[in-house]
């Protein structure tokens, strides 16, 4: 990494902070705004298609794209989070609660609720 400054997973906090201030303005000012704007469907449509491009660039072995890629991602996720008023802290206490489970066990408790 070129910066010695150490990035970790506040950045994404930080980041969703940022977006939901954009909730309400100018979309001809802001890129999150205007996705806002377009409601729901169009944030998830727009998670699904960075996802797809995600996985391109996975099988491509083109780590740089799937960096980029995960990058839009992981921001397109968060747009989604701050629309349907989905916290952050919410989603990294379910990841922290499944800390040291199986990914096995996990999915099958889950399963037996459905």
């Amino acid at each position: 990494m070129a910066d010695d400054k150490k990035l970790d997973g506040t950045t994404l906090d930080c980041l969703f902070k940022v977006i939901e201030g954009r909730k309400g303005g100018d979309p001809t000012q802001s890129h999150t705004a205007k996705l806002f704007a377009k409601g729901t469907a169009k944030i998830a449509q727009k998670v699904g298609e960075e996802a797809v491009e995600a996985v391109i660039e996975a099988m491509r072995d083109d780590k740089a794209a799937l960096v980029a890629e995960s990058s839009d991602l992981l921001y397109h996720l968060l747009v989604l989070w701050a629309d349907r008023g989905v916290n952050p802290q919410d989603v990294w206490a379910a990841l922290k609660a499944r800390e040291g489970t199986s990914g096995l066990a996990e999915k099958a408790g889950r399963n037996k609720g459905r």
